[in-house]
């Protein structure tokens, strides 16, 4: 049985004691001899960090455990079968546990002593909460770096199988430590990783900071002098606190941080420091053109969005199935193709990420159900599941056309600038359908998304003229031409050359137009520039959908057509408004 599959079935023994953990806290806080540990964004972006970390190890976990076999079967000291003699012995397994433990403590430790290896792990450390779901929240670039520190295992001729199963069970133990009901416990404090010993761990505390590393034993913080005694409330989180439910933003800050710092720095040896350095490390001229404050503890606040009731009911739903969805895949991930293992990857990411995004009060409901059906969509077609396709291919145009129809009521009814985007939208939703039928229909289904780009091409007109950018123009239809080109000379039908020439010559017209009104409403309106990015978007779906189907196949085609076309949608849904409201 893998890894993953143990996951799964150690799941419901994760939420039930999460359950009982929440009901703890909720009956404390009733009698005030306690308080509740718990709220629902934080315990969701947690677990659906946990999620993300799972799924993303099914691509990712062939380089730790490659490499350590690698490793392993190539200059371990000893004979492989001596050696697996030995560590598949009582005292061999439990000598592996501790020599894992000790791996463990020397990367976890320089996880907090070195930016690069921080940048992974403060996926870990960013809840302002201290629950059973945050030990659930991992990092899903660990295993980019961490699998150096367990090389002297593989030197040592553990046999790959016991190293996974001690790393396995190294990991479930220090689930039930992250938890703020269960107070000291005497002498079991002294030896082992704890509750009380490992909230100092997560405190960002001036007196705790970066202690405590241990996994299954404390007594290397002992021995190395990393140990500190919980003996004051700890304050949860990082000093760079994250602020947001995005789970993509959540493992790419540091990363993003240290990359400008990086990038400003004068210094060539800076450039580099600026990664190995301990956290917070900064050249001085850095420092000097980007100040950032000082961290002050007593101005610490807990990033909560106040959202509805409602909203809070949905996204719980939602992170159910989404859930339900993810132990699917874990159970039978082992057996699928990588290819097919990376689209839903992709697709269960982008349902997560619209998730935090409800909780956070970026997108609304309907926006949440737009991304899955278009996610489910482009999944369904990438992976060849022609039922689900059938379904949500029309749905999620038909949820965009709800969205922009009950945006336009709200405020004030359908004008004529909502009826050319809900024109454009009903033509894309008739494309749609026709594409997914037999060949005869390409010619019809290309002219429905003809009058989809002559209605968003008025609709971008109105409250900056036909083509504000004339050179924009011009570059687009260049590269129209050069697309046209490429198809004709790949072996573009000669029936088809004078309608596909059409709507090339459209397709550049609405991106050039929609960029010319991004120049002109730039300081007025923002979001124009995503109108934008949707137009070009819509060209580089069209031009590997016309590359896929007349000149050659393209791998995972339908997985690159549909996610830039949904990407064009949403954007141009979402972020068009009429110049004067």
């Amino acid at each position: 049985m893998r890894p993953g599959q143990i996951i799964v079935l150690a799941t419901p023994v994760f939420l039930l004691l999460i359950a009982i953990e929440f009901a703890v806290g909720r009956a404390r806080a009733r009698r005030g001899t306690g308080h509740d540990t718990y709220r629902l964004a934080d315990a969701v972006n947690s677990i659906g960090l946990g999620m993300l970390s799972q799924i993303s190890a099914v691509l990712t976990g062939l380089l730790r455990i490659g490499i350590y076999t690698a490793v392993y079967s190539a200059v371990a000291l000893f004979p492989k079968e001596a050696a697996s003699d030995f560590w598949t012995t009582w005292y061999g397994w439990l000598l592996a546990l501790v020599f894992y433990d000790f791996c463990y403590y020397w990367l976890h430790r320089m996880g907090h002593e070195s930016a690069v290896l921080w940048a992974a792990h403060v996926v870990h450390h960013q809840s302002q909460h201290y629950n059973l779901s945050t030990a659930l929240r991992q990092t899903s670039s660990g295993a980019l770096l961490g699998w150096i520190f367990y090389l002297p295992m593989a030197v040592a001729g553990v046999p790959p199988l016991v190293f996974v199963v001690v790393a396995l069970i190294d990991l479930l133990y220090q689930f039930w430590v992250h938890t703020e009901q269960v107070g000291k416990l005497g002498w079991f404090d002294r030896w082992f990783c704890s509750p009380s010993n490992h909230r100092v761990h997560h405190a960002v505390n001036d007196t705790y900071l970066d202690r405590n590393y241990g996994g299954v034993l404390i007594v290397w913080d002992r021995m190395f002098g990393t140990f500190r005694e919980e003996d004051e409330r700890c304050v949860y989180g990082t000093r760079g606190e994250l602020k947001s439910w995005d789970p993509l933003w959540a493992n790419a800050e540091v990363y993003w941080a240290l990359a400008k710092d990086s990038w400003h720095a004068r210094s060539w040896a800076d450039k580099l420091r600026v990664w190995l350095k301990p956290p917070g490390w900064r050249p001085a001229d850095v420092a000097a053109r980007f100040p950032k404050p000082a961290f002050d503890i007593a101005k610490v606040t807990r990033y909560e969005p106040v959202v509805s009731h409602a909203v809070q009911w949905f996204a719980g739903v939602q992170f159910l199935l989404m859930l339900g969805g993810v132990v699917v895949f874990l159970w039978f991930s082992d057996d699928m193709p990588m290819r097919q293992a990376a689209v839903w990857l992709a697709t269960l990411t982008s349902v997560l990420w619209a998730i935090g995004a409800v909780l956070q009060g970026r997108l609304s409901v309907t926006e949440v159900l737009l991304i899955e059906a278009a996610a489910l969509a482009t999944a369904s077609a990438a992976l060849g599941i022609d039922w689900l396709h059938h379904i949500c291919k029309p749905l999620a145009l038909s949820i965009a056309i709800v969205f922009a129809a009950r945006r336009a009521m709200k405020v004030g009814g359908v004008t004529g600038f909502d009826g050319l985007l809900l024109a454009g939208l009903a033509a894309s939703l008739a494309g749609d359908v026709l594409l997914m039928g037999s060949a005869a229909l390409f010619v019809p289904g290309l002219i429905c998304f003809l009058l989809a780009h002559l209605a968003y091409i008025a609709l971008f007109r109105i409250g900056v003229g036909m083509f504000p950018r004339r050179a924009v123009l011009a570059a687009t239809l260049l590269i129209g031409a050069g697309m046209y080109a490429f198809l004709r000379q790949g072996g573009l039908p000669p029936a088809l050359r004078i309608p596909v020439g059409v709507y090339v010559v459209v397709i550049a017209c609405m991106a050039a137009q929609a960029i010319g009104r991004a120049a002109v409403l730039r300081a007025a309106d923002p979001s124009a520039v995503w109108v934008a990015v949707g137009a070009c978007f819509f060209m580089l779906s069209d031009a590997l959908l016309a590359t896929n189907r007349f000149v050659s196949p393209l791998p995972l085609a339908q997985l690159w057509v549909l996610a830039t076309y949904y990407a064009a949608q949403i954007l141009i849904v979402r972020h068009v408004r009429c110049p004067s409201a």
